[in-house]
């Protein structure tokens, strides 16, 4: 029999952000049903390849949604230092989470170690209905509500609609929201290896002619999980490599920085491109996270930006129910929207600044990028920005993040 069910929120993907969010809005007392085409296992044996640098600031909103506690932490590995150089010049720059008296800059974890933290906390929930394994087919918008048929027949009505779904976000394209998007020239390489010497807790990232080039240091003291931006037909050479070949190459890439380096599992790579919704929101609509915006991974903040997204969400969304407001009004949402455009636009610009900057060979502009790296290296109140900026901490963060 098929079945139809109101509620006040229908979030529309089952990853981190769109988890996360369901969390926040249930402490608010709302009642929100996750559509979630996936399912969440536990995260066993060998390391998952994708993996995120989680900030301090996403702890905390992670913490504060109660699902840190539920996070594996033999998978997880706090960083305290990260190390950046170019490999073509004189210029590093180095942080150090001791210098301004905190244990650690942030940490490594698998993905799916994320969400499937997320989703036995979300299982605590009387008010949050998570379905999974199950596609829509249908989203409709009317003036007081959205309807949304799922592939099985059922039926959900909800105030609110938040696209949690992805970059290639189904919602969107339903919704036939513009996308502004450029493509990086990159594909990034991911793989987990297994360096000679032991990472000491230390993320490293080295530029090279071609892109950059980052080990993450994981919960083994030799294991790393890397992430190779390099235009694609290098990533086709890397990628047709035996792996003895792709072995010497990514050694030699790194400087030996960690000896010798070993392939510990498959290697795939997939294109970078850089997306932006011309609409964050719309009449019953907002979207979160990958669906509403993608960047370049060099400085690892594509999911800190969508725990942003989350937690701006929750802090908006709550105050509107509160207030006795429609939740779903674009006349209401238009300042949340307003709010995660300009964290979006400042995220996308920075990294885009970062890579003109250091791709290429113009001798003029690898000198300016020298200078700058050791100036910021060798000046403490100014290297404090940048770390406090690493770690997430900025003035306009939502009350979850602080």
């Amino acid at each position: 029999m098929l079945s139809s069910q109101a509620y006040d929120i229908a979030i529309v993907g089952g990853g981190m952000v769109g988890l996360a969010t369901a969390i926040g809005l249930a402490q608010a007392n709302l009642n929100v049903v996750v559509i979630d085409a996936g399912h969440t296992d536990a995260v066993v044996g060998e390391p998952r390849l994708r993996v995120s640098a989680i900030n301090k600031a996403s702890q905390r909103l992670l913490e504060n949604l109660g699902a840190w506690t539920y996070l594996d932490t033999s998978r997880a590995t706090p960083y305290q230092k990260m190390a950046v150089w170019d490999k073509d010049g004189f210029g590093k720059i180095a942080f150090d989470a001791n210098s301004i008296s905190e244990t650690s800059l942030g940490a490594i974890i698998e993905n799916d170690a994320i969400s499937f933290a997320l989703a036995k906390r979300v299982a605590e929930f009387d008010n949050i209905t998570h379905i999974e394994n199950q596609r829509l087919e249908r989203i409709a918008f009317g003036e007081r509500e959205a309807w949304l048929t799922l592939a099985n027949g059922d039926n959900v009505s909800a105030a609110l609609v938040i696209a949690a779904d992805g970059a290639n976000s189904w919602v969107r394209e339903q919704c036939k929201i513009p996308l502004t998007f450029w493509d990086y020239g990159h594909h990034a390489i991911v793989a987990t290896i297994r360096t000679e010497m032991p990472h000491l807790a230390t993320a490293r990232q080295v530029f090279l002619q071609d892109g950059p080039l980052a080990f993450l240091p994981l919960y083994e003291d030799n294991l790393c999980s890397i992430v190779w931006s390099v235009p694609p037909e290098r990533a086709n050479e890397l990628l047709a490599m035996d792996k003895v070949q792709f072995e010497r190459n990514l050694t030699a890439a790194f400087d030996g920085r960690l000896g010798i380096c070993q392939l510990e599992s498959e290697r795939q790579a997939f294109p970078l491109r850089m997306r932006y919704a011309r609409h964050f929101a719309r009449h019953r609509l907002v979207l979160a996270g990958d669906a509403a915006h993608t960047i370049h991974p060099l400085a690892g903040q594509g999911v800190n930006l969508g725990f942003l997204d989350a937690a701006s969400i929750i802090e908006v969304i709550s105050e509107l129910q509160q207030a006795g407001k429609d939740i779903g009004d674009y006349a209401q949402l238009r300042a949340l929207e307003r709010w995660r455009k300009a964290d979006a636009m400042e995220m996308i610009a920075a990294m885009e600044g970062f890579k003109r900057l250091f791709e290429g060979t113009n001798p003029l502009k690898n000198a300016i990028r020298d200078l700058g790296l050791n100036l910021v290296d060798n000046v403490a109140g100014l290297k404090t920005v940048f770390i406090q900026q690493a770690m997430g901490n900025k003035s306009a963060l939502p009350k979850l993040c602080r």
